[in-house]
């Protein structure tokens, strides 16, 4: 089975509002998790372009919905990247903003395959536990992945997996994957091709 490959990725635009969501029918994939997971480094990673996603000092840096066109080796498709969630130094007044803009993002877009879950490899939080409530209530199909694996050492990451499936209660482990190394990103993209439909998710 040919492996799934970047060829390259470009931003497209960057939307606060409904109204400025792009027109396009290309299959879509959103990137969700809380402030300061690393999910632009992880972007950056999975794309092969440093720097394409911002990656802020300080948590919350992404305020807007943001879409990428990536084309690959089985076609391209828009990768969405969400705002963070639940860091506490953002105002209130733009954390309301972002719940029911995301809200109508995962309910009026058509061409949504699946969402890529990331959640830190060291700990879940209560708002983990409540995204992927949410998913799952929408019926969203969805991918969890661990970032930050070089925090952990390798000989723990087993368990740190398996304390991981456990806290969510999810029926398959997360996938590991570490932005810095490079360490599980292929798994990634594989599970980012199935839940775009070429071949059966894992879930």
């Amino acid at each position: 089975m040919t492996s799934f490959r970047i060829h390259s990725a470009e931003f497209l635009k960057c939307c606060g509002t409904v109204e400025q969501f792009p027109k396009s029918q290309l299959p879509e994939i959103a990137m969700v998790g809380r402030s300061n997971v690393g999910k632009s480094s992880a972007i950056n990673c999975l794309l092969n372009r440093n720097g394409l996603a911002k990656v802020g000092k300080i948590p919350g840096k992404t305020q807007t919905i943001n879409f990428y066109r990536v084309e690959t080796n089985q076609g391209p498709f828009e990768l969405v990247d969400l705002p963070g969630y639940g860091f506490a130094k953002v105002p209130d007044r733009i954390q309301k903003q972002w719940v029911p803009l995301i809200e109508q993002f995962f309910q009026i877009r058509n061409n949504l395959r699946g969402v890529v879950l990331l959640v830190d490899v060291r700990r879940v939080q209560e708002q983990d536990r409540r995204m992927l409530q949410w998913l799952e209530h929408l019926h969203i199909p969805y991918v969890v992945v661990a970032t930050k694996a070089d925090k952990v050492a390798r000989g723990k990451q087993p368990a740190a997996i398996q304390d991981l499936q456990e806290n969510l209660d999810i029926p398959i482990p997360p996938l590991l994957l570490s932005a810095h190394s490079g360490d599980g990103k292929q798994l990634v993209l594989d599970e980012i091709l199935s839940l775009l439909g070429t071949r059966t998710s894992r879930r």
